[in-house]
């Protein structure tokens, strides 16, 4: 089995295992990326099937709206819902805290609404996006208005972080969020020392949207491993 397939099933098996915690007549929060976007498939297969019924879907990306509309998955805003029941969502870092960074797919500001919103939030892993300090194997997206790009960018480098602007793939030019903005990646030498802190420290400098820190957000972690070539799935 090639790193690769062992990493596809490992998203596979930890996205079956939270699609099976949801209930009948619950609004479920849909994350985005490639872990959720599994999730989301099996919830439509089981909306299908008829093994559930009567669930609304949030979703937090156009990416996780196309992929709930493909299967079948009642939408909604998080202003036409009362309460979102559970959110299930990938994260690029795990704590041993359960505070995560996300954004990785640009769309950490739509995440965390939905996620913060939810009863409860699931997240999904493979046993690669586990660390022990946030921010020392992937960058800090944080998301910002495009007026303010110059700067925020000046704010966020006198903090002590070296923000890049992030680039699109297969189009010119810088990547553009859901909501029209760009997204700054940014880089902590030794890694994020007070995830809190710096989530709230970001998040008041002028023109920042929102960044990628979730902190206390989490409730439960879904670990998805291929163990002696098996898969499994334990929760943190």
């Amino acid at each position: 089995m090639s790193a690769t397939d062992a990493a596809t099933i490992a998203k596979q098996q930890v996205a079956r295992a939270a699609i099976a915690r949801v209930q009948s007549g619950t609004v479920v929060g849909l994350g985005s990326g490639s872990t959720a976007a599994f999730a989301i498939q099996y919830l439509g297969e089981r909306l299908q099937s008829g093994d559930l019924k009567d669930i609304v879907g949030v979703p937090t990306s156009f990416q996780s709206e196309v992929l709930a509309k493909q299967y079948g998955i009642p939408l909604a805003t998080p202003n036409d819902v009362d309460r979102i029941h559970v959110a299930i969502d990938g994260a690029d870092e795990v704590d041993p805290a359960k505070n995560l960074i996300k954004g990785g797919g640009a769309a950490h500001t739509r995440e965390k609404i939905v996620d913060c919103l939810a009863d409860e939030f699931i997240v999904v892993v493979d046993g690669s996006k586990m660390v022990d300090k946030l921010g020392t194997t992937f960058l800090l997206p944080v998301e910002v208005l495009p007026q303010a790009l110059a700067p925020v960018t000046r704010a966020i480098a006198a903090m002590g972080g070296q923000p890049t602007l992030r680039m699109a793939v297969k189009k010119a030019g810088p990547v553009v969020t859901d909501q029209g903005n760009l997204v700054l990646d940014v880089k902590f030498d030794n890694g994020i020392d007070d995830p809190a802190a710096l989530e709230l420290a970001l998040n008041n400098i002028p023109g920042v949207l929102e960044n990628g820190l979730f902190i206390g957000v989490a409730d439960v972690i879904l670990i998805g491993e291929i163990v002696d070539g098996q898969p499994q799935v334990r929760e943190a």
